[in-house]
């Protein structure tokens, strides 16, 4: 049995530019309070203002739709470039929080549901180290995910650590 897994690769640079020839989907994770404004966000909307307008969209009319955690967006923002919305944060962090508002199953859910439609697409996944930054989350818990969803899939990664 020949095995189609996939590696991680990390490089320096911005998920927002994403290296590689083909169909790519960035990947990002998202809070479920309809809230965009801090983080990676920003870059993906000094790109393009579809994911933050579909994703404030799918939020607002989240009572005939499946926002929530553990839910998958995908935007197209060019032929061959999509934005991926993954609802893995419960919440944000405020000075009231009791610990961070990172939520593996819900990443690791959307990460699977994301393996579908990136077969689908026959496109590579690039993303930062999601669920990391303001999530609060810890790569050493999300990679494993990332490999048993995507890679493990045969399905190329790219995480970009940003100067």
């Amino acid at each position: 049995m020949t095995s189609t897994a996939s590696t991680v690769d990390y490089v320096r640079g911005d998920a927002t530019a994403p290296l590689g020839k083909g169909v790519k989907v960035i990947a990002h994770v998202c809070n479920d309070l309809g809230g965009w404004g801090k983080g990676f966000v920003l870059a993906v909307s000094r790109r393009w203002s579809e994911p933050e307008a579909a994703y404030r969209r799918w939020h607002r009319e989240r009572s005939k739709n499946d926002f929530g955690l553990g839910a998958v967006q995908l935007v197209q923002v060019t032929e061959y470039l999509w934005v991926a919305n993954l609802i893995g944060q419960r919440g944000i962090r405020t000075g009231r929080s009791s610990g961070p508002p990172v939520r593996y199953e819900a990443i690791d859910t959307a990460l699977a549901t994301l393996g579908g439609h990136v077969l689908s697409l026959g496109a590579s996944v690039h993303m930062p180290r999601i669920g990391c930054g303001l999530a609060g989350g810890r790569w050493e818990s999300v990679e494993p995910l990332v490999r048993a969803r995507l890679t493990e899939r045969g399905i190329p990664v790219t995480v970009y650590d940003y100067d």
